[in-house]
Parts: structure tokens; sequence; C-alpha cells
């Protein structure tokens, strides 16, 4: 019996520019017995108001799928009949979780979390995926290693990078980036370079976009191996042969209080305890009962995100400006990264606050995330915000600003003062990451 539209149940996805749209791709945009009515935004600032567009929708959507803001969820609801409302972004705690489902169901609707079977592609090919318990616990630097390790076994890598489709998305769908000059034919943001160009630099191929199942069929005929460098504490968009995730004893209990962050801890082969040179043995600790009573079967491996500044002498008796990566900070939640480790460790005179001197977008970052005081967000998801931050840093009086992000900021904005670079490379206790990423990239076989 056909399905008519009177039928069809009406679904709004809530979602953040990334997975919510992988989610359409691969199931929704299959389901006979539903109707996609909008998706809503929330964390990436400007992604409200757009179209998710017919040419990526498909024909049953000829005027495209609308993204609303979350805020309006309780109103969207009512105004379409929403049966059911499906969470789809990432780095939330679990309370917050909650709340949006009691504003779902007090609105009316059902509310609902996707699992992996209907959402991760299956590859041709052995896939390794890096993921973490939150965002910034050093996901980059373990992909950056577990790549080394596959080059150096004579394997052919295909980096693959959770979404950050923040521009056009008909110009998105699948995106190749070999050489530094493919961040500029696509517009990169500074978010995205952050994530893409250490790729590019350590010599790897690396996709991203909007079409992953696209995506996925490009990268496996360039690679012997798909390196899955995910997203904030999202899942795999592929399923994983190793599935690595990274934990951050800096913030301690924080492996089960977040989702979908608790989700990849409970899935993993290989769980890392990152910054063990900066944490606490009380806070290592902690982390490591958590993860045995989670995970039992999961290898544990503990390691050092190894820190450097270019030039110390730079910063010993200085008063800095130190500014780090923006989404660790945000909803992150953490309150220092790798740049203040360095002024700390090198001897500055003085960490300045710069919320005095803030600007228009940047400002409005410190009103929304109270927790972030002494050090700057390098906020970039566009045009208008990477001109706000240049004013920031021009107008906070400091003698030196550390560069604390994953690529050097300087090359990108016109600053008016001195500055150093801080960089971080995963230091393993021993050979369990070689070790599995070695099993991994040997399979030859696929299960289905």
């Amino acid at each position: 019996m056909a399905v008519t539209k009177d039928d069809k149940k009406n679904l709004i996805i809530m979602g953040a520019a990334g997975r919510d749209f992988h989610d359409f791709n691969v199931y929704w945009k299959q389901q006979p017995n539903y109707r996609v009515v909008a998706f809503t935004a929330a964390q990436i600032p400007d992604i409200a108001g757009r179209v998710y567009p017919e040419e990526l929708a498909g024909p049953d959507y000829p005027k495209g799928i609308p993204i609303e803001s979350e805020s309006e969820i309780t109103e969207l609801i009512r105004k379409h009949h929403i049966d059911e409302v499906v969470l789809a972004y990432s780095d939330l705690n679990h309370l917050d979780v909650m709340h949006k489902a009691s504003v779902v169901n007090a609105a009316g609707a059902d509310f609902r979390l996707m699992g992996w079977r209907q959402t991760m592609l299956q590859s041709k090919k052995p896939v390794i995926a890096v993921c973490a318990v939150r965002t910034g616990c050093g996901k980059s630097q373990t992909t950056r290693r577990v790549s080394e390790y596959l080059k150096a076994l004579g394997k052919k890598v295909a980096v693959v990078r959770h979404p950050m489709p923040y521009g056009d998305l008909t110009k998105q769908i699948c995106q190749r980036f070999a050489q530094l000059s493919d961040l500029d034919l696509h517009k990169c943001t500074i978010e995205e370079r952050e994530e893409y160009e250490p790729h590019i630099m350590a010599g790897n191929v690396l996709f991203a976009g909007v079409d992953y199942a696209e995506i996925l069929r490009r990268a496996e005929a360039e690679a012997d191996v798909v390196l899955w460098d995910g997203g904030n504490n999202d899942t795999p968009f592929f399923k994983p042969d190793l599935h690595i995730v990274v934990t951050d004893p800096l913030r301690p209990g924080h492996e089960l209080a977040y989702y979908p962050g608790e989700t990849n801890l409970r899935m993993a082969d290989l769980v890392i305890i990152n910054k063990i040179d900066t944490a606490t043995a009380e806070q290592i600790a902690l982390v490591e009962k958590n993860i045995r009573a989670a995970n039992p079967k999961a290898r544990v491996l503990k390691a050092e995100s190894l820190v450097t500044l270019t030039d110390s002498a730079a910063v010993k008796g200085m008063k800095v400006l130190v500014v780090e990566d923006g989404p660790t900070l945000t909803h992150g939640e953490m309150r220092f990264g790798a740049g203040h480790v360095a002024a700390r460790r090198s001897g500055a005179k003085e960490i300045v606050d710069p919320r005095p001197y803030a600007v228009g977008s940047i400002k409005k970052t410190f009103e929304t995330y109270t927790h972030v005081t002494e050090i700057l967000p390098a906020m970039g998801y566009g045009d208008k915000q990477m001109s706000d931050l240049r004013q920031t840093i021009d107008a906070t009086p400091c003698d030196v600003v550390i560069v604390g992000t994953p690529i050097d900021l300087t090359r990108l904005l016109k600053i008016n003062k001195p500055s150093v670079r801080v960089t971080y490379e995963l230091k393993e206790t021993n050979g369990a990451l070689r070790e599995l990423v070695g099993k991994a990239a040997a399979q030859t076989t696929k299960e289905k």
C-alpha cells in the first residue's frame, strides 16, 4: 500500500550543520513514512535562516528544507504538527539533552536519538576512527600520529573530516584538500583551516563536505585506509575497524556525562587518556576508573600532549595575550588550552585578560561563555568574526601574542603585535597505538 502525503509523519532534525545533514542523507531521505519539515540550528553562528537545498534534499523537497533556530522549536512543533524530533548534534551534557527532550515532549512530539546501525556507512577499505568524549581532548594530534604510522607501513591514507559546511552547501557536497591553495579555493573559515591545514602540512589528502556517501567513494578510490577524523565528541559516520577514543583528565568525569561522548567511550576499541603531563594523578585515576567501568574490554593508553613554543625567550617576563582554539573553549567548556600552558611554563609575567577589549561577535562570545576569562577564543566562522577577532587582538595591551590554535593565525590576520606559536603532539607511554593501527590496516576482508 502506497504511503500518501497525509500518512507521513512530520519530523524535525535538531542539528548544528553537520551530523544532522548526514543523518538526513543516509537515513531520513529514504524513509517513505516521514517528511522532514525543518532542520534547527545551534552552536554555530549564522546557520539559522538558510535552506538545505533541493539539490541535496532530493525531489521530495522541491523547495529544499528550511533551517530554523532551535529557540523556535516549540512554535515549530505546534505550527507544523510535528510528530517526532530527532537530536543530531554533539557535545551536549546529559542534563541538556533531557531538557531538550522535555521541551519537545511538552510541545506534544516524541524525542529520539539514533543509533550507529542507521547512520554509519560501511567502507570497502579498512577504517580507523579517531573520536573523543569532549571537544578539545586531542583528536587532531592523535589522528596525525595514526597517519604517520599508516604511512610508515606503506599505506596510502585518505583522511575524512567530520563536516563543517558553513558556506554554500551546493559547493561543499564533496571537498578534497591536498595543498594549502585548496583552502582558499573552498573559502575555508578559521575553524575549517584549523582542522584541515595540519593534515595538508603532513602530506595527507583530506576530504570533507556534506554528502559522506560520495566522500567515502572518493576516499576509497585514493587510499588503502580511510582515517576518520571526528568532530566535537560525535560518533563516526563510517563503521570503524579500529575505534580510537580520546579522553581528557583535565575534565575528569566528563567522559560519562556528555552526549554522544559516552557512546563513543562505550564503543571504543582503544581509549587514550591524553594530557597526563598536565593533569594530576587523582584526575588521571578517576578517568581510568570510569573507562574501566564503562568499557572493560577496551585497551587503555596514556599519553602526553607535548606543548612547544617557537620562541620561549620572547615570552619570559612579558605581558602576553593567549589565543586558543575557539570550539575547545566554547562548547568544549575548557578554561585554558595549550597556549595558556606554554605561557605559564615559559615564565610569562602576566596573561592579559582580553574581555575588556573584545568587540562585536567576540564580545558576545564572552557574554555567552562566561567560564572563558583570561584567554581569547579564536572564533572565525566567517569574515565578520575574523575581523572582530583581529580588532580584539589589536586592542588588547600586551607585549606578545601567543597563538595556541592549530594553525598560525598571523597568516590569515594581520595583527599589530609580535607573536609566537604553540604546537602540540601526542607522546604515547607504550606501543599500543602503533600495534592496533597495524592490525587494522592489515585487514583484507570486511564484515558486512
